[in-house]
Protein backbone atom coordinates (compact mmCIF):
# COMPACT_ATOMS: atom_id res chain seq x y z
CA UNK A 1 0.00 0.00 0.00
CA UNK A 2 1.05 3.62 -0.29
CA UNK A 3 2.18 4.42 3.24
CA UNK A 4 5.18 5.43 5.30
CA UNK A 5 5.98 1.70 5.51
CA UNK A 6 7.23 1.90 1.88
CA UNK A 7 10.29 4.03 2.62
CA UNK A 8 12.55 2.57 -0.07
CA UNK A 9 13.74 5.26 -2.44
CA UNK A 10 12.04 8.09 -0.54
CA UNK A 11 13.90 11.38 -0.30
CA UNK A 12 14.26 13.60 2.74
CA UNK A 13 14.58 10.84 5.35
CA UNK A 14 18.23 11.56 6.11
CA UNK A 15 21.17 9.15 6.04
CA UNK A 16 20.96 5.58 7.31
CA UNK A 17 22.66 5.59 10.71
CA UNK A 18 24.58 2.40 11.41
CA UNK A 19 25.66 1.15 14.82
CA UNK A 20 29.13 -0.36 14.90
CA UNK A 21 29.05 -3.79 16.53
CA UNK A 22 25.27 -3.63 16.78
CA UNK A 23 23.85 -6.52 18.85
CA UNK A 24 21.08 -8.76 17.52
CA UNK A 25 18.81 -7.52 20.30
CA UNK A 26 19.04 -4.28 22.26
CA UNK A 27 16.85 -5.43 25.15
CA UNK A 28 15.41 -8.64 26.59
CA UNK A 29 11.87 -7.70 25.54
CA UNK A 30 13.00 -7.72 21.89
CA UNK A 31 14.05 -11.36 22.30
CA UNK A 32 10.58 -12.16 23.61
CA UNK A 33 8.97 -10.27 20.73
CA UNK A 34 11.01 -12.26 18.22
CA UNK A 35 10.01 -15.52 19.92
CA UNK A 36 6.32 -14.63 20.17
CA UNK A 37 6.14 -13.59 16.53
CA UNK A 38 7.66 -16.86 15.35
CA UNK A 39 5.49 -18.88 17.71
CA UNK A 40 2.39 -17.23 16.22
CA UNK A 41 3.63 -18.05 12.73
CA UNK A 42 4.14 -21.70 13.68
CA UNK A 43 0.53 -22.22 14.82
CA UNK A 44 -0.77 -20.81 11.52
CA UNK A 45 -3.14 -18.08 12.69
CA UNK A 46 -1.79 -15.63 10.10
CA UNK A 47 0.56 -15.73 7.14
CA UNK A 48 3.61 -13.61 6.32
CA UNK A 49 1.76 -11.16 4.09
CA UNK A 50 -1.03 -10.67 6.63
CA UNK A 51 1.68 -9.85 9.16
CA UNK A 52 3.29 -7.29 6.87
CA UNK A 53 -0.05 -5.70 6.04
CA UNK A 54 -0.84 -5.34 9.75
CA UNK A 55 2.39 -3.38 10.27
CA UNK A 56 1.68 -1.22 7.22
CA UNK A 57 -1.50 0.04 8.88
CA UNK A 58 0.37 1.49 11.84
CA UNK A 59 -0.12 5.22 12.45
CA UNK A 60 2.57 6.92 10.27
CA UNK A 61 3.82 9.24 13.03
CA UNK A 62 4.04 6.34 15.46
CA UNK A 63 5.81 4.26 12.82
CA UNK A 64 8.56 6.85 12.38
CA UNK A 65 9.12 7.13 16.13
CA UNK A 66 9.10 3.38 16.83
CA UNK A 67 11.90 0.83 16.88
CA UNK A 68 11.92 -2.28 14.69
CA UNK A 69 10.43 -4.58 17.31
CA UNK A 70 7.94 -1.95 18.48
CA UNK A 71 6.57 -2.04 14.94
CA UNK A 72 6.40 -5.85 15.13
CA UNK A 73 4.47 -5.62 18.40
CA UNK A 74 2.01 -3.06 17.04
CA UNK A 75 1.27 -5.22 13.99
CA UNK A 76 0.93 -8.41 16.00
CA UNK A 77 -1.56 -6.85 18.42
CA UNK A 78 -3.56 -5.47 15.49
CA UNK A 79 -3.91 -8.74 13.60
CA UNK A 80 -4.58 -10.90 16.66
CA UNK A 81 -7.25 -8.43 17.75
CA UNK A 82 -8.84 -8.43 14.30
CA UNK A 83 -8.95 -12.22 14.28
CA UNK A 84 -10.56 -12.32 17.73
CA UNK A 85 -7.63 -14.15 19.28
CA UNK A 86 -6.92 -11.49 21.88
CA UNK A 87 -9.13 -8.79 23.40
CA UNK A 88 -8.59 -5.30 24.80
CA UNK A 89 -9.52 -6.67 28.24
CA UNK A 90 -6.84 -9.36 28.02
CA UNK A 91 -4.24 -6.87 26.78
CA UNK A 92 -4.98 -4.47 29.63
CA UNK A 93 -4.90 -7.24 32.23
CA UNK A 94 -8.54 -6.67 33.17
CA UNK A 95 -9.25 -10.36 32.53
CA UNK A 96 -7.07 -13.43 32.41
CA UNK A 97 -5.98 -14.69 28.98
CA UNK A 98 -8.55 -17.05 27.49
CA UNK A 99 -7.59 -20.31 25.75
CA UNK A 100 -7.74 -20.20 21.95
CA UNK A 101 -7.63 -22.79 19.18
CA UNK A 102 -5.20 -22.65 16.26
CA UNK A 103 -4.81 -24.46 12.92
CA UNK A 104 -1.56 -26.12 14.03
CA UNK A 105 -0.11 -27.17 17.40
CA UNK A 106 2.35 -24.91 19.21
CA UNK A 107 6.08 -25.43 18.71
CA UNK A 108 7.87 -27.56 21.26
CA UNK A 109 11.07 -26.16 22.72
CA UNK A 110 13.14 -29.00 21.34
CA UNK A 111 11.87 -28.32 17.78
CA UNK A 112 12.59 -24.58 17.65
CA UNK A 113 16.14 -24.73 16.26
CA UNK A 114 15.21 -27.16 13.47
CA UNK A 115 12.14 -25.15 12.47
CA UNK A 116 14.06 -21.86 12.44
CA UNK A 117 16.84 -23.40 10.34
CA UNK A 118 14.29 -24.83 7.90
CA UNK A 119 12.48 -21.56 7.27
CA UNK A 120 9.56 -21.49 4.88
CA UNK A 121 8.57 -20.70 1.33
CA UNK A 122 5.53 -19.57 -0.63
CA UNK A 123 6.10 -21.56 -3.81
CA UNK A 124 3.08 -22.94 -5.63
CA UNK A 125 2.54 -25.95 -7.89
CA UNK A 126 -0.21 -24.42 -10.03
CA UNK A 127 -1.11 -20.90 -11.09
CA UNK A 128 -1.11 -18.37 -13.91
CA UNK A 129 1.06 -18.95 -16.97
CA UNK A 130 4.15 -16.75 -17.21
CA UNK A 131 3.71 -13.66 -19.39
CA UNK A 132 7.41 -12.89 -19.67
CA UNK A 133 10.70 -14.68 -20.28
CA UNK A 134 14.29 -13.89 -19.33
CA UNK A 135 15.56 -10.93 -21.37
CA UNK A 136 12.17 -9.28 -21.84
CA UNK A 137 11.94 -5.54 -21.31
CA UNK A 138 9.15 -4.74 -18.85
CA UNK A 139 7.69 -1.73 -17.08
CA UNK A 140 6.59 -1.82 -13.45
CA UNK A 141 2.95 -0.78 -13.44
CA UNK A 142 2.16 2.60 -11.90
CA UNK A 143 -0.52 1.37 -9.49
CA UNK A 144 -1.65 2.58 -6.08
CA UNK A 145 -3.48 -0.32 -4.39
CA UNK A 146 -5.41 0.30 -1.20
CA UNK A 147 -4.31 -3.02 0.28
CA UNK A 148 -0.97 -4.80 0.62
CA UNK A 149 1.59 -4.82 -2.18
CA UNK A 150 5.26 -5.68 -2.59
CA UNK A 151 5.69 -3.33 -5.56
CA UNK A 152 7.77 -0.40 -4.22
CA UNK A 153 6.80 3.10 -5.26
CA UNK A 154 10.31 3.92 -6.50
CA UNK A 155 10.02 1.23 -9.22
CA UNK A 156 6.53 2.09 -10.47
CA UNK A 157 6.42 3.39 -14.01
CA UNK A 158 10.06 2.51 -14.67
CA UNK A 159 11.49 0.11 -17.22
CA UNK A 160 13.66 -2.89 -16.42
CA UNK A 161 14.70 -6.28 -17.77
CA UNK A 162 13.68 -9.78 -16.64
CA UNK A 163 16.85 -11.48 -15.39
CA UNK A 164 15.41 -14.62 -13.75
CA UNK A 165 12.11 -16.45 -13.38
CA UNK A 166 11.74 -18.00 -9.91
CA UNK A 167 8.61 -19.92 -10.89
CA UNK A 168 5.16 -19.84 -9.33
CA UNK A 169 4.72 -18.18 -5.95
CA UNK A 170 1.74 -17.08 -3.90
CA UNK A 171 0.86 -13.47 -4.80
CA UNK A 172 1.35 -11.32 -1.66
CA UNK A 173 -1.29 -8.75 -2.64
CA UNK A 174 -3.87 -11.55 -2.54
CA UNK A 175 -2.31 -13.60 0.26
CA UNK A 176 -2.52 -10.67 2.69
CA UNK A 177 -6.30 -10.70 2.24
CA UNK A 178 -7.10 -14.41 2.46
CA UNK A 179 -6.47 -15.45 -1.16
CA UNK A 180 -3.43 -16.86 -2.97
CA UNK A 181 -3.57 -16.19 -6.78
CA UNK A 182 -0.21 -17.93 -7.57
CA UNK A 183 1.81 -16.40 -10.40
CA UNK A 184 5.38 -16.14 -11.62
CA UNK A 185 7.92 -14.18 -9.62
CA UNK A 186 10.82 -12.56 -11.49
CA UNK A 187 14.09 -10.83 -10.72
CA UNK A 188 13.90 -7.53 -12.60
CA UNK A 189 16.99 -5.39 -13.17
CA UNK A 190 16.60 -1.61 -13.17
CA UNK A 191 19.35 0.88 -13.98
CA UNK A 192 19.83 3.24 -11.03
CA UNK A 193 19.72 6.13 -13.51
CA UNK A 194 16.32 4.88 -14.71
CA UNK A 195 14.94 4.85 -11.17
CA UNK A 196 16.47 8.06 -9.81
CA UNK A 197 17.71 9.97 -12.85
CA UNK A 198 21.28 10.82 -13.95
CA UNK A 199 21.92 13.10 -10.97
CA UNK A 200 21.02 10.65 -8.19
CA UNK A 201 21.74 7.40 -10.03
CA UNK A 202 25.14 6.12 -11.15
CA UNK A 203 25.86 4.90 -14.66
CA UNK A 204 26.53 1.16 -14.55
CA UNK A 205 24.81 0.58 -11.20
CA UNK A 206 21.71 -1.62 -11.16
CA UNK A 207 18.96 -2.47 -8.69
CA UNK A 208 17.42 -5.96 -8.73
CA UNK A 209 13.82 -6.13 -7.54
CA UNK A 210 11.77 -9.34 -7.16
CA UNK A 211 8.40 -8.63 -8.79
CA UNK A 212 5.32 -10.70 -9.52
CA UNK A 213 3.69 -11.00 -12.96
CA UNK A 214 0.74 -8.73 -12.14
CA UNK A 215 3.14 -5.91 -11.27
CA UNK A 216 4.55 -5.82 -14.79
CA UNK A 217 3.50 -4.79 -18.27
CA UNK A 218 5.04 -4.53 -21.72
CA UNK A 219 6.71 -1.12 -22.22
CA UNK A 220 4.56 1.22 -24.29
CA UNK A 221 7.48 1.89 -26.67
CA UNK A 222 8.08 -1.83 -27.31
CA UNK A 223 7.72 -3.02 -30.90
Amino acid sequence: MDSIHDMGGMHGMGPVVTEEGEPVFHADWEKRMFAINNAITAVGVRNLDESRHARERMDPAKYLSSSYYEIWLDGLIRILSEKGIISEEELSGAVAPRPVSAPRPAMKAEDVDALMDKGGHYKAEEGKAARFVIGDAVTARNIHPAGHTRLPRYARGHQGVIMEDYGLHVFPDANAHGKSDPQHLYSVRFASTELWGPEDGTEGDYIYVDLWDDYLEVPRNAD
